[in-house]
This record gives structure tokens, C-alpha cells and sequence, in this order.
């Protein structure tokens, strides 16, 4: 089975066996409500870790969520690191009761991934896209469009994860990696893109639409 697809994203299991090993020596020693606590925690762990399917619209100009969560941000912005232009922005908060596992907004060849360290500032911060941790993804679609994916960690979260490397073909709605506990996404479009979601709208990754290519 292909582990971005197993039901538990399996980077969990480096905190769900722990947490599972210590509420077996507490039932073992009798310490029942140690027990309870290491029980409720890694039950709590295994749901955050969770990694749905989802069905993802066909329609190739359709760009989708790739994150749940919610919009706090549409803004024109200046991006020069891989787009090296102007581009429609999309920002999406994730709290830590939302799916953690990020989705490929569009069908493509990742073109180039570029991680950043940075500081853990709560992921909501404007100033949380210019100084927290990053992992930027660039998707080239067969039309030539550049989509640009950003995971940034957030005030908690202290490890991002990417499934997928340069030169690899991904589909839309395709699981390419995830951020562990809070974080937030950036999506960056084509100025000439239509975005189809306002601030404040929650939104699910794979299924979502938050634009359409013209």
C-alpha cells in the first residue's frame, strides 16, 4: 500500500508508539489514571494524524485547497524567490483540530523545492509567511501555468514534511506531504486567475475550489 495513502499519515507513528508503549506500562504497573491520560493522548494523536480521501474535482482548471482550514488572507503580492513576479495569494489557516495532510492544488511536474529554516511564530501572524519555517513547491502544469504551494510551520508545529522531489509528476489532489501540529499554506495563482473563496471561508484540502485558471 502506498503509505501517503494508509488511513494514519506514518510520520504520526513516531509519536503514536511512545504514547502507546506508555499507556501499556501504566496499565501494566496498575496506574490507572496515567493509564487514561496516555490513552486519551495518543487516541487524540491517532485523529490528528488522521488522512482522509477526498474527492477531488476533475476539472483541470480548477485549483484546489490544498490544505483544511481556513482563508485569512487574499492579497496581490510581489513573489520573487520562485515565481519571480506578481501573483494572486491565498492564505489558509490550519489549527491543530484540522486534517494536517497537504494536497497538490493542480496537475504537474514539481519544477522546484526550496526549504527555508525559520522561527515558529503563531501561523495566523502576517509576519509567520516571512520569518516561520517553509517549504516551498513549485508545479508547472502541461499549459506551462507555475503554481506555487508554501508550507509554513507554526507555533507549535516543528516539523514539515514533503513527500515529493524535483521532477516528479503529481496530480491534482495527489497527498504530497504534511505539517505537523498548526501551521498555515500560501497558494500563489496567476494574476489573471479567478479566486472563488473569501476570507473567512473554511476550506477542505483535495476537495475545496479556490480558483480557476483562465
Amino acid at each position: 500500500m502506498n503509505n501517503k495513502n494508509f488511513p494514519i499519515a506514518l510520520d504520526g507513528l513516531v509519536f503514536i508508539v511512545p504514547l502507546f508503549i506508555l499507556m501499556v506500562i501504566s496499565l501494566y504497573f496498575d496506574v490507572t489514571w496515567l493509564s487514561m491520560f496516555f490513552l486519551a493522548v495518543t487516541l487524540f494523536v491517532v485523529w490528528f494524524f488522521r488522512n482522509p480521501d477526498r474527492a477531488t474535482p476533475e476539472d483541470e482548471k480548477v485549483i484546489i485547497s490544498p490544505a483544511d482550514g481556513r482563508v485569512i488572507k487574499i492579497e496581490e503580492v510581489e513573489e520573487q524567490e520562485m515565481l519571480q513576479g506578481r501573483a494572486r495569494k491565498v492564505s489558509i489557516f490550519m489549527n491543530v483540530f484540522n486534517v494536517h495532510v497537504n494536497r497538490a492544488p493542480c496537475t504537474g511536474t514539481v519544477r522546484k523545492i526550496a526549504y527555508r529554516d525559520g522561527k515558529f511564530l503563531s501561523a495566523n501572524l502576517d509576519k509567520a509567511s516571512l520569518f516561520n519555517e517553509r517549504n516551498s513547491v513549485l508545479i508547472e502544469t502541461a499549459d506551462g501555468v507555475r503554481i506555487l504551494t508554501i508550507q509554513i510551520a507554526g507555533l507549535i508545529a516543528r516539523r514539515i514534511v514533503c513527500w515529493v522531489e524535483e521532477g516528479m509528476r503529481v496530480e491534482k489532489g495527489e497527498r504530497f506531504g504534511l505539517i505537523k501540529f498548526g501551521s498555515r499554506l500560501e497558494v500563489f495563482m496567476p494574476l489573471n486567475s479567478t479566486i472563488s473563496v473569501k476570507i473567512g471561508d473554511k476550506v477542505r484540502d483535495g476537495e475545496t475550489r479556490i480558483g480557476y485558471l483562465i
